[in-house]
Protein backbone atom coordinates (compact mmCIF):
# COMPACT_ATOMS: atom_id res chain seq x y z
CA UNK A 1 0.00 0.00 0.00
CA UNK A 2 1.39 3.38 -0.95
CA UNK A 3 2.00 6.10 1.60
CA UNK A 4 -1.13 8.17 2.14
CA UNK A 5 -1.12 11.66 3.60
CA UNK A 6 -3.57 13.56 1.41
CA UNK A 7 -5.41 15.40 4.21
CA UNK A 8 -8.79 14.00 3.21
CA UNK A 9 -10.34 13.83 6.68
CA UNK A 10 -14.15 13.79 6.59
CA UNK A 11 -15.22 16.42 9.13
CA UNK A 12 -18.90 15.66 8.57
CA UNK A 13 -18.61 12.77 11.03
CA UNK A 14 -18.48 15.29 13.88
CA UNK A 15 -22.15 16.11 13.31
CA UNK A 16 -23.26 12.46 13.40
CA UNK A 17 -24.10 11.99 17.07
CA UNK A 18 -27.44 10.16 17.32
CA UNK A 19 -25.72 6.76 17.65
CA UNK A 20 -23.52 7.69 20.60
CA UNK A 21 -24.12 5.94 23.94
CA UNK A 22 -23.37 9.19 25.82
CA UNK A 23 -22.86 12.86 24.79
CA UNK A 24 -19.65 14.11 23.23
CA UNK A 25 -17.30 16.10 25.43
CA UNK A 26 -17.92 19.84 25.37
CA UNK A 27 -14.20 20.64 25.33
CA UNK A 28 -12.57 20.85 21.87
CA UNK A 29 -11.14 17.66 20.42
CA UNK A 30 -7.39 17.75 19.76
CA UNK A 31 -6.55 15.21 17.03
CA UNK A 32 -7.77 13.59 13.84
CA UNK A 33 -7.13 10.03 12.67
CA UNK A 34 -8.43 8.01 9.74
CA UNK A 35 -8.43 4.23 10.07
CA UNK A 36 -8.28 2.13 6.89
CA UNK A 37 -8.79 -1.58 6.22
CA UNK A 38 -9.64 -2.33 9.83
CA UNK A 39 -9.78 -6.01 10.75
CA UNK A 40 -11.45 -6.96 14.04
CA UNK A 41 -10.41 -10.43 15.21
CA UNK A 42 -12.26 -11.47 18.36
CA UNK A 43 -11.94 -14.56 20.53
CA UNK A 44 -13.96 -15.55 23.60
CA UNK A 45 -11.52 -15.78 26.48
CA UNK A 46 -11.51 -16.77 30.12
CA UNK A 47 -12.85 -13.85 32.13
CA UNK A 48 -10.79 -14.64 35.22
CA UNK A 49 -7.58 -14.67 33.17
CA UNK A 50 -8.29 -11.29 31.58
CA UNK A 51 -9.60 -9.72 34.77
CA UNK A 52 -6.30 -10.54 36.49
CA UNK A 53 -4.48 -8.46 33.86
CA UNK A 54 -6.60 -5.33 34.33
CA UNK A 55 -5.58 -2.44 36.56
CA UNK A 56 -7.55 -1.67 39.70
CA UNK A 57 -10.50 0.57 38.89
CA UNK A 58 -11.52 -1.10 35.64
CA UNK A 59 -14.34 -3.63 35.48
CA UNK A 60 -14.25 -6.26 32.76
CA UNK A 61 -17.23 -5.79 30.41
CA UNK A 62 -18.94 -9.05 29.43
CA UNK A 63 -21.44 -9.96 26.72
CA UNK A 64 -23.91 -12.58 27.97
CA UNK A 65 -21.35 -13.49 30.62
CA UNK A 66 -18.50 -13.92 28.14
CA UNK A 67 -15.23 -11.93 27.97
CA UNK A 68 -13.59 -11.14 24.64
CA UNK A 69 -10.08 -10.25 23.53
CA UNK A 70 -9.25 -8.73 20.17
CA UNK A 71 -6.33 -8.33 17.80
CA UNK A 72 -6.99 -5.37 15.48
CA UNK A 73 -4.68 -4.53 12.55
CA UNK A 74 -5.30 -1.49 10.35
CA UNK A 75 -3.62 1.46 8.64
CA UNK A 76 -3.82 5.09 9.80
CA UNK A 77 -3.69 8.37 7.90
CA UNK A 78 -4.57 11.97 8.82
CA UNK A 79 -2.89 11.55 12.21
CA UNK A 80 -2.46 15.19 13.15
CA UNK A 81 -3.21 17.72 15.88
CA UNK A 82 -6.26 19.90 15.35
CA UNK A 83 -5.57 22.67 12.85
CA UNK A 84 -2.33 21.08 11.64
CA UNK A 85 -2.18 19.37 8.23
CA UNK A 86 -1.14 15.75 7.99
CA UNK A 87 2.58 15.50 7.29
CA UNK A 88 4.52 12.91 5.26
CA UNK A 89 6.58 10.63 7.49
CA UNK A 90 4.50 11.32 10.59
CA UNK A 91 0.79 11.11 9.84
CA UNK A 92 0.52 7.69 8.15
CA UNK A 93 1.43 4.26 9.51
CA UNK A 94 0.20 0.73 10.16
CA UNK A 95 -0.90 -0.20 13.66
CA UNK A 96 -2.04 -3.38 15.39
CA UNK A 97 -3.49 -3.46 18.88
CA UNK A 98 -4.53 -6.04 21.45
CA UNK A 99 -7.52 -5.05 23.54
CA UNK A 100 -10.45 -6.04 25.70
CA UNK A 101 -13.63 -4.34 26.87
CA UNK A 102 -14.13 -2.61 30.19
CA UNK A 103 -16.20 -0.09 32.10
CA UNK A 104 -15.25 2.55 34.65
CA UNK A 105 -17.89 4.50 36.55
CA UNK A 106 -20.49 3.06 34.20
CA UNK A 107 -18.86 4.25 30.96
CA UNK A 108 -18.01 1.41 28.53
CA UNK A 109 -14.68 1.61 26.77
CA UNK A 110 -11.57 -0.18 25.55
CA UNK A 111 -8.46 -1.22 27.45
CA UNK A 112 -5.33 -1.76 25.36
CA UNK A 113 -2.80 -4.35 26.45
CA UNK A 114 -0.47 -3.28 23.64
CA UNK A 115 -0.34 -1.15 20.51
CA UNK A 116 2.35 -1.70 17.87
CA UNK A 117 3.08 0.95 15.24
CA UNK A 118 5.72 1.44 12.59
CA UNK A 119 6.58 5.08 13.33
CA UNK A 120 8.87 5.55 16.38
CA UNK A 121 8.03 9.26 16.58
CA UNK A 122 4.34 8.50 16.88
CA UNK A 123 5.03 5.71 19.36
CA UNK A 124 6.88 8.14 21.62
CA UNK A 125 4.25 10.85 21.27
CA UNK A 126 1.37 8.47 21.97
CA UNK A 127 3.09 7.08 25.05
CA UNK A 128 3.52 10.61 26.39
CA UNK A 129 0.14 12.07 25.40
CA UNK A 130 -2.17 9.13 26.09
CA UNK A 131 -0.10 6.90 28.43
CA UNK A 132 -0.67 3.92 26.18
CA UNK A 133 1.60 0.85 25.93
CA UNK A 134 2.86 1.53 22.41
CA UNK A 135 5.75 -0.42 20.87
CA UNK A 136 7.76 0.15 17.71
CA UNK A 137 7.46 -2.64 15.15
CA UNK A 138 8.58 -3.49 11.65
CA UNK A 139 5.35 -3.47 9.68
CA UNK A 140 4.13 -3.81 6.12
CA UNK A 141 0.68 -3.69 4.60
CA UNK A 142 -0.20 -4.05 0.95
CA UNK A 143 -3.04 -5.23 -1.23
CA UNK A 144 -3.00 -8.07 -3.76
CA UNK A 145 -6.24 -8.31 -5.69
CA UNK A 146 -8.87 -8.12 -2.94
CA UNK A 147 -6.64 -9.40 -0.10
CA UNK A 148 -4.91 -7.14 2.44
CA UNK A 149 -1.52 -8.66 3.35
CA UNK A 150 -0.31 -7.58 6.78
CA UNK A 151 2.89 -8.22 8.71
CA UNK A 152 4.06 -6.82 12.05
CA UNK A 153 7.03 -7.81 14.20
CA UNK A 154 7.96 -5.96 17.38
CA UNK A 155 11.52 -4.62 17.32
CA UNK A 156 12.66 -4.76 20.94
CA UNK A 157 14.80 -7.82 21.57
CA UNK A 158 14.10 -7.73 25.32
CA UNK A 159 10.33 -8.00 24.89
CA UNK A 160 8.26 -11.13 24.39
CA UNK A 161 7.80 -12.06 20.71
CA UNK A 162 4.86 -10.16 19.27
CA UNK A 163 4.23 -10.92 15.63
CA UNK A 164 1.28 -10.93 13.27
CA UNK A 165 1.48 -12.24 9.73
CA UNK A 166 -1.46 -13.03 7.50
CA UNK A 167 -4.02 -11.75 5.05
CA UNK A 168 -7.67 -10.75 5.09
CA UNK A 169 -10.48 -9.43 2.96
CA UNK A 170 -14.08 -8.34 3.17
CA UNK A 171 -16.94 -10.78 2.66
CA UNK A 172 -20.49 -9.69 1.92
CA UNK A 173 -22.33 -6.39 2.24
CA UNK A 174 -21.54 -3.80 4.89
CA UNK A 175 -24.06 -2.84 7.55
CA UNK A 176 -24.21 -1.06 10.87
CA UNK A 177 -24.33 -3.48 13.81
CA UNK A 178 -27.67 -3.68 15.59
CA UNK A 179 -27.78 -2.29 19.14
CA UNK A 180 -27.73 -5.20 21.56
CA UNK A 181 -25.81 -7.45 19.16
CA UNK A 182 -22.38 -8.88 19.84
CA UNK A 183 -20.93 -6.89 16.94
CA UNK A 184 -22.28 -3.67 18.43
CA UNK A 185 -20.86 -4.53 21.87
CA UNK A 186 -17.41 -5.23 20.40
CA UNK A 187 -17.05 -2.20 18.12
CA UNK A 188 -19.23 0.71 19.22
CA UNK A 189 -16.88 2.03 21.90
CA UNK A 190 -16.17 5.73 22.36
CA UNK A 191 -13.35 5.94 24.88
CA UNK A 192 -10.17 4.24 26.00
CA UNK A 193 -8.71 3.87 29.46
CA UNK A 194 -5.07 4.14 30.52
CA UNK A 195 -2.94 4.69 33.64
CA UNK A 196 -0.11 7.00 34.56
CA UNK A 197 2.98 5.98 36.52
CA UNK A 198 1.18 6.67 39.80
CA UNK A 199 -1.64 4.29 38.72
CA UNK A 200 -4.19 7.08 38.31
CA UNK A 201 -6.92 6.10 35.85
CA UNK A 202 -7.46 8.27 32.77
CA UNK A 203 -9.99 8.25 29.95
CA UNK A 204 -9.62 9.56 26.40
CA UNK A 205 -12.87 10.06 24.50
CA UNK A 206 -13.18 9.58 20.75
CA UNK A 207 -15.91 10.13 18.20
CA UNK A 208 -16.71 8.67 14.81
CA UNK A 209 -19.67 7.66 12.68
CA UNK A 210 -21.32 4.29 13.35
CA UNK A 211 -19.22 1.38 12.16
CA UNK A 212 -20.08 -0.07 8.77
CA UNK A 213 -18.99 -3.70 9.08
CA UNK A 214 -18.80 -6.68 6.80
CA UNK A 215 -17.81 -10.18 7.73
CA UNK A 216 -14.17 -10.92 6.93
CA UNK A 217 -12.11 -13.89 5.88
CA UNK A 218 -8.73 -13.97 7.61
CA UNK A 219 -5.83 -16.37 7.17
CA UNK A 220 -3.22 -16.06 9.92
CA UNK A 221 0.23 -17.59 9.46
CA UNK A 222 1.58 -16.21 12.76
CA UNK A 223 -0.21 -14.52 15.64
CA UNK A 224 1.64 -14.07 18.94
CA UNK A 225 0.22 -10.62 19.71
CA UNK A 226 -2.04 -11.78 22.54
CA UNK A 227 0.53 -14.27 23.87
CA UNK A 228 2.97 -11.40 24.36
CA UNK A 229 0.48 -9.86 26.78
CA UNK A 230 -0.16 -13.02 28.76
CA UNK A 231 -3.49 -13.73 27.05
CA UNK A 232 -4.18 -17.29 25.92
CA UNK A 233 -6.45 -17.40 22.91
CA UNK A 234 -8.57 -20.51 22.33
CA UNK A 235 -7.68 -22.85 19.47
CA UNK A 236 -10.51 -21.71 17.24
CA UNK A 237 -11.12 -19.38 14.34
CA UNK A 238 -11.84 -15.83 15.51
CA UNK A 239 -14.96 -13.83 14.81
CA UNK A 240 -13.73 -11.59 11.99
CA UNK A 241 -15.17 -8.27 10.79
CA UNK A 242 -13.84 -5.69 8.36
CA UNK A 243 -14.36 -1.94 7.93
CA UNK A 244 -13.01 -0.04 4.95
CA UNK A 245 -12.61 3.35 6.64
CA UNK A 246 -13.38 5.28 9.80
CA UNK A 247 -12.67 8.98 10.42
CA UNK A 248 -12.06 9.71 14.11
CA UNK A 249 -11.54 12.71 16.38
CA UNK A 250 -9.81 12.33 19.74
CA UNK A 251 -10.02 14.30 22.99
CA UNK A 252 -7.22 14.68 25.55
CA UNK A 253 -6.95 12.48 28.62
CA UNK A 254 -8.87 13.32 31.76
CA UNK A 255 -8.78 11.73 35.19
CA UNK A 256 -11.61 9.28 35.66
CA UNK A 257 -12.30 10.60 39.16
CA UNK A 258 -12.40 14.25 38.03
Amino acid sequence: MGVLFQNDFDYSVIDQVAHRPYPMRQLPWIMTQTWHDVLFLHWPVDAQMVRALLPVGLELDLFDGQAYAAVVPFYMTNVAPRGVPALPGFSSMPEVNVRTYVTAKGIPGVYFFSLDAANPLVVGAARAMFRLPYHTAEMQIHQREDWIHYTSRRKRADSRPAELRGRYHSVGIGRQPEPGSLEHFLTERYCLYSLDDALHMFRADIHHAPWNLTLAEAELDVNTMADANGIRLPAMSPLAHYAKRQDVVVWPLRRVDD
